[in-house]
């Protein structure tokens, strides 16, 4: 299990992409899951699975 807190926080758009690919790409093509946690409604839908925090409640998105 990979976790990514804000993985892409501090780079520019370009290299975030190829960052949220490479992760998703190599949990994959691994087996291996990844928790992403991210502000960033484009990366959330790339993954199969997301969930939404919002006022202290968690709900499937």
């Amino acid at each position: 299990m990979v976790l990514a807190d804000e993985p892409t926080g501090n780079l520019d758009e370009r290299t975030g992409d190829g960052v949220v690919d490479l992760l998703l790409g190599l949990c994959g093509s691994a087996n291996t899951a990844v928790i992403l946690v991210t502000h960033n409604a484009a990366y959330a839908a790339k993954t199969r699975r997301s969930l939404l925090l919002a006022a202290g409640t968690l709900a499937a998105s």
